[in-house]
Formats: structure tokens, C-alpha cells, sequence
């Protein structure tokens, strides 16, 4: 039987990078975070990164692939990506070598190691965005992040997931009262933005009702939100629903600059 554990080594507008791993093999997802910020957070877990078998990305921006071009070639590491993602890395990424270009479906499973990958595709202001669903023999987990709307693909995609990684980037009013402009307030608050507290909450609710039992909630806006106000902003939608957060569900919030290092229930 295959553990799966999810590291949230950053999770932030300003930077995101996640570790999925088992005895056997360890996934980078995105690399928004420079190499020497990757090394000593995989540091911390007694993890090199010479064990990286891959790293995955979920779309272009530079929050998320800030350091792949360093990374993939200092470690000579496959990258995995949707054609239309790789239509902007090829430009931006030029070291990654040619062997390490892999292209993947939208929506088609593939396999590293011991885990089994599916992506999802998101609604996001990106080439072509998707999420990831990551399942061993008896374990699962996924990551939601960087989309404007939650679809019932998404949902069944990620259905059985007992860890989920969900964005829950902005509070709404912060948002509308703040100093952005009015075309990125816009493009925030539309469909191929991002979620907001509500949004998450929301999701969680029907997350919980598929069965997961920890919610991490990650990507969220220095600027326009605050990781408590997200937190109860969730919990009280839970709890208004007859979910005992800590007990039926437990959330978590990820950090901007740091691991986030969660409790286990198994």
C-alpha cells in the first residue's frame, strides 16, 4: 500500500510550488519558487532534490515557473505540461532539453512511478490550465488552484481525495475596496480568475460531502484576503452544513513563504 503525502513548500501570488511523494516517487508540482528556495525547503524534509523524478506544471505564469528553467536543468528532471502551456515555456524555459519536454492531455492519465496522474482542466487567464489529481493502490490527493469556477468534472476528477490543496485567493470585499485596478479586480472576480472565500467555502462543503477529510487552503492574496478570514470564512460554511471542522474535516491554510506542515489522520 502506497502513502501518498502533499508538502506545500509555497503558496502564494507571489510564489507556488508543492512536493507529492510515496517511498518510491517524488513529483514537484509547479516550480514558482527559485532553486535555492526549493533546495532548502526539500532540505527541511530530508528530501535532495537529485530524488525529484519530475516536475508538473499547471500553467505558465510565473508564480508557478519562476525556477523550472534552473531546476529541470541543473537536475536534469522532466517537465510535464499541456501543449499549451509548453506554447509559452519553450519561449520563456529555453534550457529545459529537449528529452525533458513532455506533453500531456488535459484530461488523459499518465503514470510516474508508483502514482497515477490525471489532470483536469481549470478556468483560468492561462493557455491551457489544468489541475491534478495524484492516486497510489490506497491513497489519494489533489490540487485546485487558479481557476475562477469549480465544474463537476473538477469535482468527480478529484472525488476520493482524502487531502486537497483548494485556492481560496481573495475576500471579496477586501477585493472591491482595494487599490487594484478596475480591469484586474475584473479579471479576478471572472470566470477565468480566481475563487474567492466564498467560492472556496463552498467548495469545500461539497469537497466534504465527497468524502475528503483535510482541505488545504492555498493561493491566497496578500492584498486581498487574510489566511484567518479564509479559514473561519470556511468553517463557518461547514459548520452551518453539520460538518465539525477538526473532528468531520479539518482545514489547514497554506503559508506564502514557508512549508506548510500539516496533521495527519492516517
Amino acid at each position: 500500500m502506497s502513502r501518498l503525502d502533499l508538502y506545500v513548500l509555497r503558496s502564494s501570488s507571489k510564489g507556488n510550488a508543492s512536493l507529492i511523494s510515496t517511498d518510491s516517487c517524488k513529483i514537484l508540482l509547479d516550480c514558482g519558487i527559485s532553486g535555492k528556495a526549493l533546495e532548502e525547503s526539500l532540505a527541511l524534509l530530508n528530501v535532495s532534490p537529485l530524488e525529484l523524478d519530475a516536475i508538473l506544471i499547471t500553467h505558465e505564469h510565473t508564480d508557478h515557473t519562476k525556477g523550472v528553467n534552473t531546476v529541470s536543468k541543473k537536475y536534469n528532471l522532466p517537465v510535464f505540461a499541456t501543449y499549451g502551456t509548453w506554447g509559452h515555456l519553450k519561449r520563456t524555459c529555453p534550457n529545459i532539453a529537449s528529452q525533458n519536454i513532455h506533453t500531456i492531455g488535459e484530461s488523459e492519465a499518465f503514470f510516474l512511478g508508483d502514482i497515477t496522474i490525471t489532470p483536469f482542466p481549470l478556468s483560468h487567464d492561462a493557455a491551457q490550465p489544468v489541475g491534478y489529481s495524484f492516486e497510489t493502490d490506497s491513497d489519494k490527493v489533489s490540487a485546485i488552484t487558479d481557476t475562477g469556477i469549480i465544474t463537476d468534472h473538477i469535482l468527480n476528477t478529484v472525488k476520493g481525495s482524502r487531502i486537497i490543496l483548494l485556492e481560496s485567493n481573495y475576500d471579496l470585499f477586501m477585493l472591491e475596496a482595494g487599490s487594484y485596478p478596475y480591469d484586474l479586480k475584473r479579471r479576478i472576480k471572472s470566470e477565468i480568475g480566481h475563487l474567492s472565500n466564498d467560492d472556496a467555502a463552498l467548495t469545500t462543503l461539497d469537497l466534504a460531502k465527497l468524502g475528503t477529510r483535510e482541505i488545504i487552503l492555498g493561493h491566497i492574496s496578500p492584498e486581498n484576503n487574510y489566511p484567518d478570514l479564509a479559514l473561519k470564512n470556511t468553517a463557518l460554511c461547514l459548520e452551518g452544513h453539520g460538518f465539525a471542522v477538526g473532528k468531520d474535516i479539518f482545514l489547514y491554510t497554506a503559508n506564502k513563504d514557508s512549508i506548510t506542515l500539516i496533521h495527519s489522520l492516517t
